[in-house]
């Protein structure tokens, strides 16, 4: 772990040049949601953020504003270390990150009413994984992976439901399994809203098939169905 006179030295030079951050309040509480994640075992890359109402990138018209990975390398780059947290947030301190899923968890991403509707529902059946909220749209639901199953017919990939660029193609649910990532709280994106834990990476990951069942009944009473290669045994 970074001595923590690295880390003050950090945030002062943060607090400098941009204030408190978006998300998380200061920040030192943005600092210590981004390690709770790595301690956690989720791998993180840097993202890009928003630059007034647009992103951060330079690409026109970019299709997921502040939602991307800032390099074509992230699912090499994607890391636990703490070390290279500081170094990326001393370059930008503005950027947001995403999480590789499929190695140590996955994520089912679902419309907020469904989401809202599945998450008291997992409550009541004592199922208390991690759940992030992207601004009044999505729930993420972070499980288990299936990503690198023992057995490799198992194994699927995430090109199977979407490409995270293209996620506005696919409304109902989507599974971020190998190959996909997601934004980690916290984020802030152009339009103001920001995604953020409503219970934080600290619970332990649960099953992905007994939360796919309670989300698929909330897709489906909600008018958002899941594609039928999620209903699975």
């Amino acid at each position: 772990m970074v001595a923590s006179g690295r880390w003050t030295a950090w945030l002062r030079r943060d607090r400098e040049r941009t204030g408190p951050a978006s998300g998380a309040g200061t920040p030192q509480a943005r600092l210590d949601l981004l390690l709770a994640s790595v301690k956690a075992g989720f791998p993180l890359a840097p993202a890009a953020h928003p630059a007034g109402h647009r992103c951060s990138c330079d690409r026109v018209g970019c299709p997921a504003p502040a939602r991307h990975p800032v390099s074509f390398a992230w699912q090499s780059q994607a890391t636990t270390d703490a070390e290279q947290l500081s170094r990326w947030l001393s370059r930008d301190p503005q950027a947001n990150f995403i999480t590789a899923t499929g190695r140590a968890h996955d994520v089912l991403d679902v419309p907020a009413e469904a989401g809202r509707l599945a998450l008291a529902r997992l409550t009541e059946l004592g199922i208390e994984g991690p759940v992030a909220s992207v601004g009044e749209d999505r729930y993420l639901f972070f499980t288990a992976t299936r990503g690198t199953p023992e057995d490799e017919d198992e194994f699927w990939s995430s090109e199977l439901d979407s490409h995270p660029d293209s996620a506005s193609e696919h409304p109902g649910m989507r599974w971020h399994c190998r190959g996909s990532y997601t934004l980690l709280p916290p984020a802030a994106l152009p339009d103001g809203s920001e995604v953020c834990w409503l219970r934080g990476p600290e619970h332990p990951l649960p099953d992905p098939l007994r939360v796919l069942d309670v989300l698929t009944d909330a897709c489906t009473e909600v008018g958002a169905v899941a594609e039928e290669q999620w209903l699975i045994g």
